[in-house]
């Protein structure tokens, strides 16, 4: 029963990772209904990771021109980042991930134990998932007024993930919409997020790796996170894809009526 409890929570976590209705809410609530406990962020961390896993397989191009173009990045910055060319870009985006990845790192080492306690309280996700329906709310407003983007634009929307750490506060829903507002194209707004979520996975996942070293799960516990990891990477490739899509068709609001439908219902159900 407690690897089924696991698996569920593995789809949830994959589906809602990217889907912009806030992941650490979701498995807060899901785990409180399922009475199951997670384990707090070491389990979180672990299904990221299967998470990630997604993101490497459908942006793996992506990810591979940033690999290859990398040794021109100190000549690039000494161009003063000026793009030119499609390599150019590779690089920029390479630069704009470091950026945007240091807010979000130094809040989560900053504040890890608070974050711990936020996660086991369904009060304020339920409060957090609102203000996630009013942000996706807002993304039908602004319009495309930039062909790229650059290092300014690379902090605010590094903010706006660092904001996300908070339980009920989307990362994908917070970081596209902020690049939204600042006139960045859709898809290039959704490609920057994805990719940025990628070093903050990996270091978390090493991180909590590091403290399984001292206390290694059992046989039994390990088939339990492994099989939540495999049902994190496959949901969360479907998620990907489909909202893509989603963006494409500038439906995004529509996370913002379920976001909030979710938080009303759910305080409503909580203090009756």
């Amino acid at each position: 029963m407690e690897l089924l409890k696991a698996i569920i929570l593995g789809i949830v976590q994959g589906l809602t990772e990217f889907l912009p209705v806030s992941s650490s809410g979701h498995l807060v609530l899901v785990s409180e209904i399922l009475k199951f406990k997670t384990g707090g962020l070491a389990f979180e961390v672990f299904v990221h990771f299967g998470t990630l896993l997604a993101v490497i397989i459908v942006f793996r191009k992506d990810i591979w021109d940033m690999i290859r173009f990398l040794p021109g990045l100190p000549a690039f910055l000494a161009n003063r980042c000026k793009i030119r060319t499609e390599s150019d870009k590779s690089r920029a985006l390479t630069l704009y991930i470091i950026i945007g990845t240091i807010p979000a790192g130094v809040l989560g080492l900053l504040f890890e134990k608070q974050l711990e306690h936020a996660f086991s309280n369904p009060l304020l996700v339920l409060v957090t998932l609102f203000v996630t329906g009013l942000i996706m709310l807002s993304s039908r407003f602004p319009k495309e007024r930039l062909p790229f983007m650059n290092g300014f634009h690379s902090i605010l929307i590094g903010l706006a993930q660092a904001l996300a750490i908070i339980p009920g506060i989307s990362r994908s829903g917070s970081t596209i919409v902020t690049a939204l507002w600042l006139g960045i194209n859709r898809e290039l707004a959704a490609r920057f997020s994805f990719l940025l979520s990628v070093p903050v996975i990996l270091g978390a996942s090493i991180l909590k790796f590091l403290d399984l070293l001292h206390a290694p799960p059992s046989g039994d516990q390990l088939l339990i996170l492994l099989a939540a990891t495999i049902a994190a990477a496959v949901s969360g490739y479907i998620a990907i894809i489909w909202l893509l899509d989603i963006i494409r068709k500038h439906k995004l609001e529509w996370f913002g009526v379920y976001c909030i439908g979710v938080s009303v219902a759910g305080l409503v159900i909580l203090f009756l």
